[in-house]
């Protein structure tokens, strides 16, 4: 791997001083022959720069860049004295109203062929690197994507920004997610990358050929699901082109990001991902079942239209047709229930399916009745969490019918649990 291509870690930093520190170090001691880390503090009202600026020692320096993909003006770019923090940049810039515009400016930035999107309040595996170039270097097809499985970061212990050990979630909110993401990424998203039709990258962790993203104009600020535009973006650009590509996903766990510990920031999260799945779909409605783009246009758009955008309406009217068949039509109700009990008891075996799948092979719960605890909130998702999911996508797609404004909103940071 020493003659493998370089990477620019890209991350951008919005008040993000509770945790900054922390995740600076983390991604500066990742496992990997030619990096550099490209922190964009996107207009933060708090100290998250004097944090950066005192840590590792930076000074504004002038620094020559060609502005390729628009962003917000940056006021000032900074280097550190110190050696050990060479490969480290710091752009400060005007808030552009989102972390597209963050990733943009950073893109300007990037000196190396691929780059790596990351939240930064992600905790990455030491050698995420490493794995995901390696899927790049491993493919036929030019490879313009890799994505790979995220866990949730609360209750484990992090110190200096390097995962000491992975604690199961404490609360029950947070519990839900994580089984949610392990379903998602170790099932779902494996058996995607094996028909080569991942349908997104999650803009918590990805590889990204960094010559295509600029040919397609970057991120798009406007959308609310710029992590899965710009894979869409990305595959289409490639159909209309005839190149062939692929895009990946890795089964193992290589990133822990922070949940939302609370009922109201969940809720405003997945009523923006909801917004901008229904924007991707408007924006590129000329994609469905149209030839010229193959398996996105048959298998991705399909599928993100039938089961990811019309299902929460499925669910709501299937919940007033239950009741009318109760009341006038006792054998209509005895055949809902039935299917409604077999889809839950499918939905409950899957998502076991994965909890043990994912212990029997990377065993990150030691303990084996944690697991199970995991496990176990299969049993309580159709009931709590899931309806918190179909009433955050209804209320996305109506807050986008009716023009509400966009907006990102401010995901407040706990913090990671730190050893002595």
């Amino acid at each position: 791997m020493n003659h493998a291509p370089g990477i620019s870690i890209i991350t951008g930093a919005y008040n993000e001083s509770v945790t900054i520190i922390d995740n600076v170090h983390s991604l500066l001691s990742l496992n990997y022959h030619k990096f550099e880390l490209v922190v964009v503090n996107d207009g933060s009202s708090d100290d998250t720069l004097d944090k950066l600026i005192k840590e590792f020692k930076l000074e504004e320096t002038k620094y020559i860049f060609e502005t390729v993909v628009p962003s917000a003006p940056i006021r000032g770019i900074y280097r550190s004295t110190d050696m050990a923090y060479k490969n480290l940049v710091v752009i400060d810039k005007f808030n552009g109203g989102g972390k597209a515009d963050a990733l943009n400016a950073g893109l300007n930035i990037a000196k190396y062929d691929y780059f790596l999107n990351i939240d930064v309040d992600c905790v990455l595996d030491f050698d995420t690197l490493l794995i995901m170039m390696d899927v790049v270097l491993n493919e036929k097809k030019r490879c313009i994507g890799v994505g790979a499985t995220l866990r949730m970061s609360n209750s484990s212990f992090v110190n200096r920004g390097t995962m000491e050990n992975v604690g199961v979630p404490k609360k029950l909110l947070v519990r839900f997610q994580e089984l949610e993401y392990i379903r998602s990424f170790v099932l779902g998203k494996m058996a995607w990358s094996y028909l080569n039709a991942v349908p997104n990258i999650s803009g918590g962790l990805g590889l990204f050929d960094k010559e295509i993203v600029l040919k397609i104009g970057g991120y798009d600020k406007n959308s609310l699901g710029e992590d899965m535009d710009l894979v869409f973006r990305m595959v289409g650009y490639m159909q209309e082109t005839n190149q062939p590509y692929c895009v990946r996903s890795v089964p193992r766990t290589l990133c822990w990001t922070e949940g939302p510990e609370t009922l109201k920031i969940l809720v405003r999260q997945r009523i923006r991902w909801s917004r901008g799945l229904f924007q991707i779909l408007k924006k590129n409605k000329k994609v469905f079942l149209n030839p010229k783009y193959g398996r996105m246009g048959f298998i991705i758009f399909p599928y993100n239209l039938f089961f990811e955008f019309l299902s929460p309406f499925v669910e709501f009217i299937g919940i007033f047709v239950l009741i009318y068949s109760y009341f006038y039509d006792p054998i209509a109700f005895m055949n809902i229930l039935y299917l409604i009990i077999a889809v839950i008891s499918f939905y409950i075996g899957l998502s076991f399916s994965a909890v043990f799948l994912d212990r029997k092979v990377f065993n990150y719960y030691k303990n084996g009745f944690v697991t199970l605890g995991i496990s176990a909130m299969a049993l309580l998702e159709p009931f709590i969490y899931h309806p918190i999911i179909v009433y955050c996508s209804l209320k996305g797609y109506y807050d986008e019918l009716t023009g509400k404004k966009k907006k990102w909103g401010v995901m407040t940071r706990k913090g990671f649990n730190k050893t002595n």
